[in-house]
């Protein structure tokens, strides 16, 4: 068997297995871009009074003002994850994701955290 055939034959292997999973592909894609914020929003509602204590000890702003900010931010990213995945409003979905991030790059205080900061500038340059 040739190299010819060998590569022909992979051809084929992709071509089938392409046709059969051409339906599922996006809505995987989708599931990958987002995974962050469905896993994120899941550990919010097991981790409830963790993070309402985080929030409420770094900001000192009561009880009922970190609850409020943990419950907008997992129904932010949980209602953004289930309007991409059902490709409804993508746009606003997108923009909701993205203020979810900055909301909690300033409630969490990370934009000055030289971990983050370091981490964020080493993606940033292998992405150029």
């Amino acid at each position: 068997m040739g190299q010819n055939d060998l590569m022909g034959t992979a051809e084929d292997f992709a071509d089938q297995f392409l046709r059969v999973t051409k339906q599922y592909l996006p809505h995987v894609a989708r599931l990958c871009l987002i995974s962050t914020f469905l896993e994120d929003g899941i550990r919010m509602w097991f981790q409830w009074s963790e993070q309402r204590d985080y929030i409420d000890a770094t900001w000192n702003c009561g009880y009922i003002l970190a609850s409020i900010f943990v419950f907008l931010n997992l129904l932010g990213q949980l209602t953004g994850c289930i309007l991409v995945l059902s490709r409804n409003f993508v746009q606003y979905a997108c923009f909701g994701l993205f203020g979810i991030i900055a909301l909690q790059t300033i409630a969490y205080s990370i934009l000055w955290d030289l971990k983050f900061l370091m981490r964020f500038f080493r993606t940033s340059w292998a992405l150029v």
